[in-house]
């Protein structure tokens, strides 16, 4: 970066290290942002549909069928905005036999990466119960993120002290696209967004968080794993807010899917002070991803109903019912794995198997003999599938 990347209109100031690169420091939140019609209109869009999917989750007759599947999808598209290409199926085999996953599937460290995302949204929604928001839980989640995977050797938990930058591969500080604060101005932006998350305000809560966002992608104070902190957050202080009664609504495949707009539009912020446009594009993928949601949360339901309408036709025991509720919350499944969640024998545990198999619920997708892995693939399908499916 150089100081001509910047005019008088740049949210971010240059500054020059003094080894000589020049870096971009954010100024403190909040920015002056006018409330234009444009951006109104897609802050009542992105607000009407969000109370559509609160509605919607707080009606849920069991809302934990839905909440672990809804993670998992979310932990597989913001790593793979990393460029981790784990996929969701290789993530629900690692939880269902982590030692012996299916053949052909990808490395468990590249699936331990995912993993660990889902168990860090699951300890941040707990610990904001019992923790402000501040700098200490932003450390604490990138721990829990980091620990035991590639990149732990950067100091998890621990803000950085030395400089990052980012660039394509192999690029130097004076050749990368974006240098955040070198670290003695890094920790004062980080002292200035831990009083902004403190200080009550006027700001609708939606626009405050497209904010926050922005803002420690700016600071970017971890050696790793920022971007999967920022995306981190937004799910947790939606439910932390108040916005939604449950982690239902993810941004990482609005993200994901328009890579180039989300970097785009950050980047503008700091050189060009554009504020509006960031607001919007955060506010366009709340709307679109509550609208998603909504959606993906009827086709699930659709499709328990029927697995269940296949166990009463059959006239199966009460225990059938609850390995198909099982499988909503993660449809690969052990036949010791089912003998614990139903509190029987593994003897009884491949008989109820079985005869889901038998209705077309499960199929066995390993081909051994023994640690077999059996899979509801429908229930894939209704969390992957393109919404004009």
């Amino acid at each position: 970066m150089q100081p001509a990347d910047f005019t008088r209109n740049s949210w971010a100031r240059p500054v020059r290290a003094p080894t000589g690169y020049w870096a971009s420091v954010p100024r403190p939140l909040p920015p002056t942002l006018r409330l234009d019609w444009s951006l109104a209109s897609a802050l009542a869009s992105a607000n009407h549909a969000l109370g559509q999917l609160a509605g919607a989750a707080g009606s849920l007759p069991n809302p934990n069928l839905l909440i672990r599947p809804f993670v998992r999808r979310e932990a597989v598209l913001s790593s793979r905005i990393e460029g981790t290409l784990t996929s969701l199926s290789d993530l629900f085999f690692f939880e269902a036999a982590p030692d012996s996953p299916p053949p052909d599937r990808p490395p468990p460290a590249d699936v331990r990466e995912v993993a660990n995302y889902v168990k860090a949204l699951g300890y941040g929604l707990k610990r904001l119960g019992t923790l402000p928001l501040s700098l200490r839980f932003l450390r604490e989640l990138h721990q829990h993120l980091m620990k035991g995977v590639r990149g732990e050797h950067l100091t998890p938990g621990e803000f950085r002290r030395s400089q990052n930058w980012i660039g394509p591969p192999g690029c130097s500080l004076d050749q990368a696209a974006f240098v955040p604060p070198p670290v003695p101005e890094m920790h004062q932006a980080l002292a200035a967004l831990e009083r902004f998350l403190h200080e009550p305000g006027d700001l609708p809560p939606l626009v405050r968080l497209a904010m926050v966002h922005y803002q420690l992608e700016a600071i970017h104070p971890f050696l790793d794993g920022n971007g999967r902190v920022g995306r981190l957050l937004i799910s947790a202080l939606l439910v932390h807010e108040g916005l939604l009664p449950y982690p239902l609504l993810y941004l990482s495949a609005f993200f994901e899917a328009r890579r180039q707009d989300y970097y785009q539009a950050l980047l503008d912020v700091s050189v060009a002070g554009r504020w509006p446009e960031w607001v919007g594009f955060f506010l366009e993928g709340v709307e679109q991803q509550a609208r998603d949601a909504l959606w993906r949360i009827g086709r699930l339901l659709a499709l328990r109903e029927r697995y269940h309408d296949r166990v009463a036709t059959a006239r199966s025991s009460a225990l059938l019912h609850r390995v198909v509720d099982g499988l909503f919350q993660n449809p690969a499944l052990t036949i010791p794995d089912a003998a614990r969640r139903l509190g029987v024998t593994r003897r009884s545990a491949a008989l109820n198997v079985q005869k889901l198999v038998r209705l077309g619920v499960l199929k066995e997708v390993t081909g051994r003999e023994r640690y077999r892995i059996y899979f509801a693939k429908g229930v894939l399908e209704a969390l992957e599938a393109p919404k004009n499916a």
